[in-house]
């Protein structure tokens, strides 16, 4: 099975060849959203995003809201109504902007509330020899708790499989991003992580980063270094690479 990113990249390059060979002129509008990342703090229900139709016609876009749960190394998206949205579909002429309204139907419990709110543009009617390129936008919902939740992520590197991963668990009750990620043995020598790979450990999962070391690969007992940057602060510490159970 392919993945997502990989996917989209070969959908991409094969609408890209279709366009070329067959002469027809593609056409996109210009969306800008902003927050790209939203923050609900404690007690807070309601918020709002602005979307902007930088381009030269009129567009039409729908927004979603998804519940996000991560399942492995998988990020799951179910249908949710317990955001509301308004207007979940709206038309917006060249140079306006529209105001959208997200509304918690309950309070977080316990822990932080996590959900996706996708904003697809609506292609405009079919034209002789113009292909419309649409965007989907994806944006993170993060929603506090009334009691006070925090992320706490332990690491550790694993080998499983002939292939090695680092592995961040958060067993905490909010969310932690963990970008820049470095790794290096004791003698110096840098490892590789997969490109591409979410930044995002939400509450009570755990998150594997394949380390692309085909020559190099750390064995059971080694340590190996980390540098990364969380929401939190810097990282910097010593992991231990465990064989898999």
């Amino acid at each position: 099975m392919i993945s997502l990113p990989r996917r989209f990249a070969l959908y991409t390059l094969a609408f890209i060849a279709l366009v070329l060979s067959t002469g027809l002129v593609a056409g996109a509008q210009s969306l800008s959203v902003l927050p790209v990342n939203i923050q609900m703090a404690p007690g807070e229900q309601a918020t709002t995003l602005t979307v902007t139709n930088q381009g030269a016609s009129k567009t039409a876009v729908q927004i979603r809201a998804y519940a996000w749960n991560q399942d492995g190394d998988q990020d799951e998206l179910k249908p949710s109504n317990e955001v509301v949205i308004s207007p979940p579909i709206a038309s917006i002429a060249p140079g306006d902007s529209q105001v959208v309204r997200l509304i918690l139907r309950q309070p977080p419990q316990g822990k932080e509330a996590t959900y996706r709110i996708l904003l697809d543009q609506i292609p405009p009617a079919a034209e002789p020899g113009v292909v419309h390129l649409v965007l989907r936008l994806s944006i993170p919902i993060f929603a506090q708790p009334a009691t006070r939740a925090n992320a706490h992520v332990e690491f550790h590197a694993e080998v499983k499989d002939g292939n090695t991963y680092l592995v961040a668990n958060n067993d905490g009750l909010r969310h932690e991003a963990i970008r820049d990620i470095e790794l290096s043995t004791s003698d110096g020598r840098k490892m590789k992580l997969e490109a591409g790979a979410s930044p995002y450990v939400l509450a009570g999962t755990t998150r594997h980063w394949k380390i692309d070391a085909p020559d190099n690969h750390p064995l059971p007992d080694q340590t190996l270094r980390l540098t990364a940057r969380s929401d939190a602060g810097a990282i910097e510490q010593q992991v231990q690479v465990v064989a898999a159970p």
